[in-house]
């Protein structure tokens, strides 16, 4: 009788603790973000002040509307968004059907065909930069969008590929083969089954996707010359050598640039946490 107070009580102050701890390493994560955004809003004037002011006053709101007009944003938002929509399209269809044949389909060699994919993202990226640069070169593929797109409509990545397959296998057996005995051909069972049962893991591999895509620096500055062609990265790091020293205006083109990735994570938050949710261990 007296062991069950002391057991709550315990369970309390361990609740207590571990809120408190998410709190503290909520408040260091995003603390980057908030002086961002503060000195997004700041006149020029209180940006290198000290003490530092925390909160602007007045509010500038006007650095958005500069920033805008500093560089063509509007051009590179449109080319990071098109880019970015049809690598998380390639990679999502691509890597789908790949790890359904990893996860559903019996044929020779297929274990040893999926370990040796997972083992190509042992190879680090930089590694392959410069026979890719050569290999795109020859074929005429320098100065398109081609060298970042065509490879996601060819797998996504040895990334992608695992994670569709991890999620296919916990799925019930019993009912593809139920659409199997009725006659379903195999892409039908994928498109009107399969598919519909991985959203989660449809949102998880797209949110990475779309944000790898949106932050990729080294490979529009690659094969990307003109710079018309240019995606936000690209962009900023031209704005942030022509405005280095007015740090509100490059606060205010970051903050642009990130609202989209933030928005896409409150609007998707429900389905990612189910898709992380998701047993990965290899079987």
């Amino acid at each position: 009788m007296d062991g069950a107070p002391n057991m709550n009580a315990r369970t309390r102050r361990a609740g207590f603790v571990r809120i408190t701890v998410l709190w503290i390493a909520g408040a260091v994560f995003l603390f980057p973000l908030f002086w961002m955004i503060s000195t997004s809003l700041k006149p020029t004037d209180q940006i290198m002040s000290a003490p530092p002011i925390w909160l602007p006053s007045p509010i500038r709101w006007r650095n958005y509307l500069e920033a805008i007009r500093a560089f063509p944003f509007v051009r590179y938002f449109l080319n990071s968004t098109v880019l970015a929509g049809l690598k998380v399209t390639g990679t999502l269809f691509t890597a789908a059907m790949a790890g359904y044949a990893f996860a559903k389909l019996s044929w020779c060699g297929r274990d040893r065909a999926f370990y040796v994919t997972v083992a190509t993202m042992f190879i680090p990226g930089q590694v392959l930069l410069v026979p890719m640069y050569m290999l795109f070169s020859r074929i005429g593929w320098i100065n398109t969008y081609l060298p970042l797109i065509v490879p996601a409509f060819l797998g996504g990545g040895a990334f992608g590929v695992f994670m569709m397959r991890q999620f296919m296998v916990s799925l019930p057996d019993e009912l593809l083969e139920s659409a199997r005995i009725d006659g379903a051909p195999e892409m039908v069972i994928f498109l009107r089954i399969v598919a519909p049962m991985c959203v989660p893991v449809f949102v998880t591999l797209g949110m990475f996707t779309f944000i790898f895509s949106w932050n990729d620096f080294i490979g529009p500055l690659l094969y990307v010359l003109d710079t018309d062609k240019w995606v936000l990265p690209l962009g900023l790091r031209a704005f942030q050598q022509q405005y280095s020293t007015q740090w509100n205006l490059l606060m205010a083109a970051s903050t642009l640039t990130s609202l989209p990735l933030v928005l896409l994570y409150f609007y998707q938050q429900e389905k990612l946490s189910r898709g992380f949710s998701v047993q990965v261990g290899i079987k």
